[in-house]
């Protein structure tokens, strides 16, 4: 078990089976020592996190969806690089789409639930650059999907 898993553990956290693609992509792509994660959607282990932040949900639930987000990126991570999650350098990039109404403008806080987990699971390896903009529409109705670039060692 990896130092980072480990931390996970310490969190309550156990990491799901990497989500398989729903279409016609491929949920990782590594070139060179850097990983390219495909979005992953708002889920638990009752489904999908459905609604509209503004509408249907609150901040802080958006923020708890954002969190299942950053939770399945280390999950794909994880299946990326053999199962060696030890592998992982940095979070480089997330980039966070929120279903949200036209007049919302709280995106950020909403994906604070993922970076702020991350930092919180990863340490200063967790620590990275971010968008987050709002969607007016997301696959499945999921009220978050973010998608991710991390740095490993080859």
């Amino acid at each position: 078990m990896s130092h980072y898993e480990t931390r996970l553990a310490e969190l309550g956290v156990t990491l799901p089976d990497a989500p398989a693609p729903a279409a016609n992509y491929v949920p990782s792509v590594i070139v060179g020592d850097t990983v390219y994660i495909s979005g992953q959607i708002s889920q638990n282990d009752d489904g999908f996190i459905t609604g509209k932040i503004g509408a249907d949900l609150t901040v802080q639930q958006g923020t708890a969806a954002a969190r299942t987000c950053a939770i399945s990126l280390l999950a794909q991570l994880k299946a990326a690089c053999g199962g060696d999650l030890s592998r992982l350098v940095r979070v480089v990039k997330l980039t966070g789409f929120v279903n949200s109404t036209p007049d919302f403008t709280e995106q950020p806080k909403v994906i604070n639930g993922a970076s702020d987990f991350l930092v919180e699971a990863l340490g200063d390896a967790g620590k990275h650059a971010r968008s987050a903009v709002s969607a007016g529409a997301l696959p499945f109705n999921v009220a978050v999907e973010i998608e991710g670039i991390f740095q490993i060692k080859t």
